[in-house]
């Protein structure tokens, strides 16, 4: 190997040194706690773009891409009891959901705020870039609100989906068959 390809190839490994190698599995799990749920609500108290992303993400079961593709005509109309619907991206199949009290909440809030509430924009809006927030981004910044109120653990945007899965499971009691449907998987042994 060429000393050019070998000190691209060392950059590399350096770039993804806090990531997995490729193929392996990664552990992400929920909040299981409401208290820190509850203190990560109180952080994003003045913060009406990331409270209503959490609340909404952890209301939803979306995957995060799903999340990130909202865009505001999707949601401006919707009201406490009204059906949001969502193409899954992995299955193609249509998710809907009905929205409550927290998420009709959040949404108005932040639609108040919104630095360009026309139909087509991003729900999700970058400061800087003024494009819809990704999905590496919000990976970043549920570690750092998980970090700000003391969760140990690993978690990223997926964290998300998976307090929802665990709330409906532990919390509510929901059966293994509401939560298959809900996450567009196939079996079981994907939630367990």
């Amino acid at each position: 190997m060429s000393n050019a390809k070998g000190t691209q190839a060392q950059h590399r490994r350096l770039q993804r040194r806090n990531h997995p190698d490729r193929g392996a599995a990664i552990k992400v799990e929920p909040l299981r706690d409401r208290a820190i749920i509850a203190g990560i609500l109180v952080l994003l108290q003045d913060k009406p773009r990331d409270l209503c992303l959490f609340t909404l993400g952890i209301n939803t079961a979306y995957r995060a891409n799903e999340l990130l593709s909202l865009q505001v005509g999707d949601v401006m109309h919707l009201a406490i009891g009204d059906t949001l619907t969502r193409k899954q991206s992995k299955t193609g199949e249509y998710r809907h959901i009905t929205v409550n009290s927290a998420v009709s909440d959040v949404l108005r809030m932040w639609l108040s705020y919104h630095p360009d509430p026309q139909p087509q924009s991003p729900l999700f809006i970058s400061r800087k870039t003024g494009e819809a927030l990704t999905v590496s981004t919000l990976g970043q910044m549920v570690k750092d609100w998980c970090a700000k109120v003391g969760a140990t653990g690993n978690y990223v945007s997926h964290t998300l989906r998976k307090i929802w899965g665990y709330q409906q499971r532990v919390w509510k009691h929901a059966p293994l068959s509401l939560l298959v449907r809900a996450f567009g998987h196939k079996s079981e042994a994907w939630i367990i």
